[in-house]
């Protein structure tokens, strides 16, 4: 397959909006940690250090997904240099790494994903007790 420039360059909307969606995760949850530090200020409850233990977690993560996320974009910036300066077997390479992390980023969300989910069905059982 012959690489052209036109190639990563579409990764950069799909990357960028990617990164969009990570960064609004990563407010929600920033959100959420302030909210039960100050509840946890208030009763220092058991449910409340499960709750931060499971944040911290998805935390990482979060972090992970963006930093596999730009490096992607990244790398995808570096391939489309490389196809200009026309070093094309580098080119191929650096766009293929650029493609494994962007495989990291979205597996590491769909983890996260999980996680959240869990964490409100948790709370869901919660209050229905």
């Amino acid at each position: 397959m012959e690489l052209t420039l036109s190639i990563p360059a579409l990764l950069f909307p799909a990357i960028s909006l990617t990164m969009l969606a990570y960064n609004a995760r990563y407010l929600a949850i920033a959100g959420l940690i302030r909210q039960l530090h100050k509840q946890f200020e208030e009763t220092e409850a058991s449910p409340l250090k499960k709750q931060i233990h499971s944040l911290r977690k998805r935390l990482g993560i979060i972090k992970n997904m963006q930093a596999s996320a730009i490096v992607s974009f990244l790398l995808a910036a570096v391939t489309m240099f490389l196809i200009y300066v026309e070093l094309m077997i580098w080119a191929n390479v650096i766009f293929g790494i650029s493609l494994v992390f962007l495989m990291i980023s979205l597996v590491l969300s769909l983890i996260e994903v999980q996680l959240s989910t869990k964490a409100l069905g948790i709370q869901l059982s919660n209050m229905e007790k």
